[in-house]
Protein backbone atom coordinates (compact mmCIF):
# COMPACT_ATOMS: atom_id res chain seq x y z
CA UNK A 1 0.00 0.00 0.00
CA UNK A 2 1.55 3.19 -1.15
CA UNK A 3 0.75 6.47 1.10
CA UNK A 4 1.78 10.41 -0.39
CA UNK A 5 4.63 12.49 1.80
CA UNK A 6 1.40 14.76 2.66
CA UNK A 7 0.33 11.45 5.17
CA UNK A 8 3.56 11.37 6.97
CA UNK A 9 3.91 15.12 7.26
CA UNK A 10 2.22 16.69 10.20
CA UNK A 11 2.83 20.76 11.39
CA UNK A 12 2.26 20.78 15.35
CA UNK A 13 -0.25 23.46 16.66
CA UNK A 14 0.97 26.73 18.07
CA UNK A 15 1.89 25.73 21.94
CA UNK A 16 4.26 23.44 20.76
CA UNK A 17 7.50 23.89 23.48
CA UNK A 18 10.68 23.45 21.70
CA UNK A 19 13.34 21.17 24.29
CA UNK A 20 16.66 20.25 23.77
CA UNK A 21 16.66 22.45 20.84
CA UNK A 22 19.73 22.02 18.69
CA UNK A 23 19.28 23.80 15.31
CA UNK A 24 22.37 26.22 15.13
CA UNK A 25 24.44 23.44 14.72
CA UNK A 26 24.08 19.89 14.24
CA UNK A 27 25.97 17.36 17.26
CA UNK A 28 26.32 13.98 17.13
CA UNK A 29 24.89 11.37 19.15
CA UNK A 30 26.02 9.52 22.11
CA UNK A 31 28.33 7.22 21.36
CA UNK A 32 29.41 8.90 17.81
CA UNK A 33 27.72 8.87 14.57
CA UNK A 34 26.31 11.57 12.17
CA UNK A 35 25.53 14.91 13.65
CA UNK A 36 22.16 15.94 13.09
CA UNK A 37 19.53 18.49 14.39
CA UNK A 38 17.39 17.99 16.33
CA UNK A 39 14.87 19.30 18.68
CA UNK A 40 11.98 17.60 21.39
CA UNK A 41 8.65 18.77 20.90
CA UNK A 42 6.50 19.21 24.12
CA UNK A 43 2.56 19.35 23.11
CA UNK A 44 0.10 19.85 25.19
CA UNK A 45 -2.27 16.50 25.81
CA UNK A 46 -5.28 19.46 25.14
CA UNK A 47 -4.07 19.74 21.85
CA UNK A 48 -5.88 16.84 20.42
CA UNK A 49 -5.74 18.02 16.92
CA UNK A 50 -1.74 17.81 16.82
CA UNK A 51 -1.81 14.47 18.58
CA UNK A 52 -4.47 12.70 16.11
CA UNK A 53 -2.29 14.12 12.82
CA UNK A 54 0.77 12.36 14.09
CA UNK A 55 -0.80 9.15 15.56
CA UNK A 56 -2.64 9.60 11.50
CA UNK A 57 0.62 10.34 10.28
CA UNK A 58 2.79 7.27 12.65
CA UNK A 59 -0.18 4.88 10.96
CA UNK A 60 0.74 6.14 7.56
CA UNK A 61 4.29 5.70 8.12
CA UNK A 62 4.07 2.21 9.14
CA UNK A 63 1.50 1.31 6.30
CA UNK A 64 4.39 2.75 3.76
CA UNK A 65 7.04 1.11 5.32
CA UNK A 66 5.72 -2.30 5.72
CA UNK A 67 8.68 -3.67 3.58
CA UNK A 68 11.17 -1.80 5.21
CA UNK A 69 9.51 -3.48 8.20
CA UNK A 70 9.44 -6.91 7.48
CA UNK A 71 13.04 -6.75 6.46
CA UNK A 72 14.09 -10.76 6.58
CA UNK A 73 11.33 -11.81 8.64
CA UNK A 74 8.50 -13.84 7.79
CA UNK A 75 6.13 -11.21 8.84
CA UNK A 76 5.38 -7.15 9.47
CA UNK A 77 5.32 -6.76 13.14
CA UNK A 78 2.25 -4.91 14.24
CA UNK A 79 2.40 -1.36 15.45
CA UNK A 80 1.84 -2.00 18.75
CA UNK A 81 4.94 -3.99 19.03
CA UNK A 82 6.54 -1.28 17.27
CA UNK A 83 9.14 1.38 19.05
CA UNK A 84 7.29 4.91 18.14
CA UNK A 85 8.34 8.46 18.39
CA UNK A 86 5.06 9.72 20.82
CA UNK A 87 5.70 9.26 24.37
CA UNK A 88 3.55 10.47 27.43
CA UNK A 89 5.50 12.80 29.38
CA UNK A 90 3.25 11.69 32.47
CA UNK A 91 4.64 8.36 32.43
CA UNK A 92 8.08 8.75 31.34
CA UNK A 93 8.88 12.34 32.35
CA UNK A 94 7.28 12.16 35.70
CA UNK A 95 7.99 14.58 38.39
CA UNK A 96 8.97 17.07 35.70
CA UNK A 97 6.55 20.13 35.45
CA UNK A 98 7.32 20.89 31.82
CA UNK A 99 6.46 17.92 31.13
CA UNK A 100 3.40 17.40 33.20
CA UNK A 101 -0.33 16.96 30.62
CA UNK A 102 1.85 16.70 27.86
CA UNK A 103 2.90 14.30 24.91
CA UNK A 104 6.60 14.56 23.83
CA UNK A 105 8.57 13.37 20.52
CA UNK A 106 12.62 13.98 19.32
CA UNK A 107 12.66 14.93 15.92
CA UNK A 108 16.10 15.16 14.00
CA UNK A 109 17.70 15.67 10.71
CA UNK A 110 20.83 15.66 9.43
CA UNK A 111 19.95 18.49 7.02
CA UNK A 112 19.50 22.09 8.71
CA UNK A 113 16.09 22.99 9.39
CA UNK A 114 14.56 26.32 8.56
CA UNK A 115 13.98 28.55 11.16
CA UNK A 116 11.22 31.28 10.71
CA UNK A 117 9.70 34.06 13.08
CA UNK A 118 5.71 34.35 13.23
CA UNK A 119 6.08 36.91 10.40
CA UNK A 120 7.56 34.05 8.28
CA UNK A 121 11.35 35.71 8.29
CA UNK A 122 14.08 33.95 8.90
CA UNK A 123 15.79 33.34 12.34
CA UNK A 124 19.31 34.49 11.76
CA UNK A 125 20.28 35.19 15.20
CA UNK A 126 20.95 32.14 17.28
CA UNK A 127 20.30 33.61 20.58
CA UNK A 128 16.65 33.34 19.11
CA UNK A 129 16.67 30.28 19.43
CA UNK A 130 16.71 28.50 22.79
CA UNK A 131 14.87 25.80 24.97
CA UNK A 132 12.02 26.73 26.13
CA UNK A 133 10.38 28.89 23.27
CA UNK A 134 7.02 28.34 21.43
CA UNK A 135 6.19 27.76 18.27
CA UNK A 136 5.28 25.13 15.73
CA UNK A 137 7.36 22.12 13.84
CA UNK A 138 7.05 20.63 10.86
CA UNK A 139 7.70 16.94 11.16
CA UNK A 140 7.49 13.66 9.34
CA UNK A 141 7.16 10.37 10.58
CA UNK A 142 8.91 6.98 8.43
CA UNK A 143 9.91 3.41 9.31
CA UNK A 144 12.83 2.81 10.17
CA UNK A 145 14.69 -0.87 10.64
CA UNK A 146 18.65 -1.05 11.19
CA UNK A 147 20.79 -3.41 12.86
CA UNK A 148 18.02 -5.31 14.81
CA UNK A 149 15.81 -2.10 15.70
CA UNK A 150 12.59 -1.44 14.19
CA UNK A 151 10.08 1.25 14.47
CA UNK A 152 8.65 4.68 13.34
CA UNK A 153 10.72 7.51 13.41
CA UNK A 154 10.11 11.31 13.47
CA UNK A 155 12.25 13.49 11.10
CA UNK A 156 12.77 17.59 11.96
CA UNK A 157 11.37 19.76 8.83
CA UNK A 158 11.15 23.23 9.65
CA UNK A 159 10.73 25.18 12.97
CA UNK A 160 8.37 28.23 13.34
CA UNK A 161 9.17 30.44 16.52
CA UNK A 162 6.37 32.24 17.58
CA UNK A 163 7.15 33.25 21.16
CA UNK A 164 9.84 33.48 23.84
CA UNK A 165 9.17 30.85 26.78
CA UNK A 166 10.89 29.65 29.72
CA UNK A 167 14.37 29.19 29.32
CA UNK A 168 14.50 24.83 30.17
CA UNK A 169 17.63 23.38 31.55
CA UNK A 170 18.88 26.12 34.10
CA UNK A 171 19.95 28.91 31.58
CA UNK A 172 18.78 32.18 31.98
CA UNK A 173 18.42 34.99 28.99
CA UNK A 174 20.54 37.77 29.36
CA UNK A 175 17.90 40.94 28.98
CA UNK A 176 15.88 39.08 31.95
CA UNK A 177 18.65 38.93 34.11
CA UNK A 178 19.10 42.50 33.95
CA UNK A 179 15.27 43.57 33.10
CA UNK A 180 14.37 46.36 36.44
CA UNK A 181 18.02 47.03 37.56
CA UNK A 182 19.16 50.71 37.38
CA UNK A 183 22.98 52.19 37.65
CA UNK A 184 22.77 52.38 41.23
CA UNK A 185 22.94 48.39 42.19
CA UNK A 186 26.21 48.61 42.22
CA UNK A 187 26.27 46.83 46.01
CA UNK A 188 28.18 44.16 44.86
CA UNK A 189 31.40 46.44 44.30
CA UNK A 190 31.07 47.60 48.08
Amino acid sequence: MSTSKAATKVITGKNTIFSYLCVNEPKAPLGGGTPKYSVSLIIPKSDTVTVAKIRAAIEAAYEEGQAKLKGSGRAVPSLGALKTPLRDGDLERAGDDVYKGCWFLNANSVTKPGVVDAALNPIIDPGELYSGIIGRASINFYAFNSNGNKGIACGLNNLQKLSDGTPLGGHSRAELDFAGLDDDDDDFLT
